[in-house]
């Protein structure tokens, strides 16, 4: 067990080393002036502080909020769609492509319309966010449903499966590894658009991570913006092993691996 938690966490190290050694090597050799570009050791100063600061817990915790609260209405809109896309000629015909070319549509580009749409609110964060993620979603699931074997769903109906049953025991089941991994791209996407939205999109009297980095680029504050910067990539990073259990423990459930 100690093995391979080791064998799976020595890469990660290194690499984290490796990213510490070249920063510092900019540091000594003066590449940007420190205003510019803090050292590690500052950066990780400010970062400490900032763990013992009850206004960056509030920053992290209304952000999050937003995007679990974004993120979940993404999957729910992008599960229905993809469903009814994969499963109705006409819809696919219709929305098919229009949905992959939604997906190749930086967020950001539908932030000037979420603004004159919603105003400077909440809303507008979460209409792109929602936007975002959405199309991810639902091409896994497309996929996913593509990508059953036509053999299984002749099974499936051979011993009484049809109609939401069919979908309930055979369709969802073995298209959900395709449906994970649109999930987890559909998080990526959310939350890029979120921190974009952050960026843009100041709401008055709801600090966010965004708005951190936004101060403290105002203020020159290399220190504090790499450091949170650091925090937003954690929160990836993160999220990452949470989707990387839930593909693990379906692989297991389907004898792929031990």
């Amino acid at each position: 067990m100690l093995a391979r938690a080791w064998a799976g966490t020595w890469p990660k190290v290194l690499a984290v080393a490796i990213v510490l050694l070249v920063w510092q090597i900019a540091i000594w050799t003066e590449f940007r002036p420190p205003w510019a570009l803090a050292s590690p050791a500052d950066t990780f100063a400010d970062l400490g502080r900032s763990l013992g600061d009850e206004r960056f817990w509030l920053a992290v915790g209304i952000t999050m909020q937003r995007a679990v609260l974004g993120f979940v209405l993404a999957a729910g809109v992008g599960l229905l769609l993809g469903l009814a896309v994969a499963r109705v000629k006409v819809l696919r015909a219709a929305l098919g492509s229009m949905i992959t070319a939604l997906q190749t549509m930086p967020s950001i580009a539908w932030f000037p319309l979420a603004v004159l749409l919603f105003g400077l609110t909440e809303n507008a964060i979460m209409f792109v966010v929602i936007l975002g993620a959405t199309p991810s979603v639902a091409n896994g699931v497309i996929a996913g449903v593509d990508y059953v074997p036509p053999l299984l769903l002749r099974a499936g109906r051979n011993i009484g499966a049809k109609g939401i049953s069919l979908y309930r025991h055979v369709i969802a089941p073995a298209s959900l590894p395709a449906i994970v991994a649109g999930l987890k791209q559909g998080w990526a996407f959310s939350w890029r658009s979120l921190m974009a939205g952050e960026l843009l999109v100041g709401v008055a009297n709801r600090p966010s991570v965004g708005t951190r980095l936004t101060v403290f680029r105002d203020l020159n504050d290399s220190a504090g913006l790499i450091a949170t910067m650091i925090v937003i990539l954690v929160i990836g990073l993160l999220v990452d092993v949470a989707f990387g259990s839930a593909d693990q423990a379906i692989r297991r459930r389907w004898g792929i691996t031990e």
